[in-house]
């Protein structure tokens, strides 16, 4: 193949994958401009003080009451719990394949992982229905197990795969000179661990935690169909929740075109997609610089 030609070739898939990163560029401006269009036509018939503060989401009032207060709350408080459980199991067998496990062991997790990343959400939020939430009403003595707690266990299933793998890479990415030197000072491997490539590895860690965080944020279906829907303000984990997304989800296809109601719900979404764009856009900065350090 002469020079020309490899040239021409070279230009030619350089114009291709530029042509995709536009692309994705815009679909991502025009899904926020098509979001922040009707948040817009939503406030400029209600107060944006009542819709942040407000601690009502009920559209079937005489009046229509739209504080997305509760529904942000909740959305919180399931994310929070499922990083509670999640982060610690999470790095913990991350640090686990990185730094003890033997190859074979590796073998058979690092797939199953992934496996595990690749479950459908709605295969998720059924088995909280059938398995998880009948087990937290018998085993807290509680009339309904449809609540923030089992939402929070099935949120933080889903998130493990992106903090494991994330973890893993960081730690990975300490050099082992770092280790070596512990060691040599007389430190034990466990020691070693958590004082020296735990530290050495926090920016991987952190991206972990953040990318986690925006994946159980986005999810529907599994909160959705294991949390209760009640769009009521919780005041602790045993409450049934409604979620943002399951809000969307369930009230998106039934309402009335251009109402009030259909621009509060296009409000909300906005509101959710500047919160995870900013946590991703953290976990992303988290990122590169592990990327540099390795």
């Amino acid at each position: 193949m002469s020079t020309t030609k490899r040239e021409r070739k070279d230009i030619i898939f350089k114009w291709i994958f530029k042509s995709a990163g536009l692309l994705t560029m815009f679909l991502l401006f025009g899904i926020f401009a098509m979001l922040i269009y009707n948040s817009i036509s939503f406030f400029l018939q209600n107060s944006p003080i009542d819709f942040f503060t407000g601690s009502q989401w009920n559209p079937s009032h005489a009046k229509g009451q739209y504080g997305i207060l509760p529904l942000l709350v909740s959305t919180g408080l399931v994310s929070l719990g499922a990083m509670i459980i999640s982060i610690p199991i999470g790095i913990l067998t991350a640090a686990y394949l990185s730094e003890f496990a033997p190859s074979k062991v590796q073998t058979i997790l690092k797939p199953i992982i992934e496996m595990l990343a690749s479950i459908p959400s709605v295969a998720i939020g059924f088995l909280g229905i059938v398995l998880v939430g009948p087990g937290l009403a018998n085993l807290l003595g509680i009339q309904n197990g449809l609540n923030a707690l089992n939402g929070s266990i099935l949120l933080s299933i889903m998130a493990l795969p992106t903090i494991i793998t994330i973890s893993e890479d960081a730690i990975h990415a300490v050099p082992k000179s770092h280790r070596e030197a512990s060691l040599a000072l007389g430190a034990n491997r466990w020691q070693t661990l958590y004082r020296v490539t735990i530290p050495a590895a926090m920016p991987g860690l952190i991206a972990a935690t953040m990318l986690g965080l925006g994946r159980a944020l986005g999810e529907t279906m599994t909160v959705l169909m294991a949390t209760g829907n009640a769009a009521e303000f919780p005041t602790s984990f045993l409450d049934s929740i409604r979620t943002i997304t399951a809000t969307i989800a369930i009230e998106m296809g039934e309402v009335p075109f251009q109402t009030t109601h259909y621009f509060a719900l296009f409000a909300i979404a906005a509101v959710l997609f500047c919160i995870t764009f900013i946590i991703n856009l953290v976990g992303e900065q988290y990122a590169n610089r592990l990327r540099k350090f390795q």
